[in-house]
């Protein structure tokens, strides 16, 4: 799938029509200032799959971490219930 590219100032005034474009043709926008991109814009679908992967390669490292025997301490809970807090 291609990417386009397009100034912030584009952007701006044509968000609504950027919009649609990503929302019903599936098109991936790239926003650009002074050539350098600076955020996408991409359908949902996109971002579903990257959270999806997130998700998975947080789920193997956790796994990973109570795998290992060095990780076996408990913590009390009024110890991470005070370092939340703070």
């Amino acid at each position: 799938m291609a990417t386009t590219k397009i100034s912030v100032s584009d952007a701006r005034n044509r968000f609504a029509e950027l919009v649609n474009r990503v929302a019903y043709a599936g098109e991936r926008v790239r926003v650009v200032r002074r050539g350098r991109a600076l955020a996408a814009v991409v359908p949902m679908e996109d971002v579903e799959l990257l959270e999806a992967l997130e998700d998975e390669l947080d789920l193997a490292a956790a796994r990973e971490a109570l795998a290992d025997p060095a990780n076996a301490q408990r913590i009390p809970w009024d110890r991470v219930r005070d370092e939340l807090r703070r």
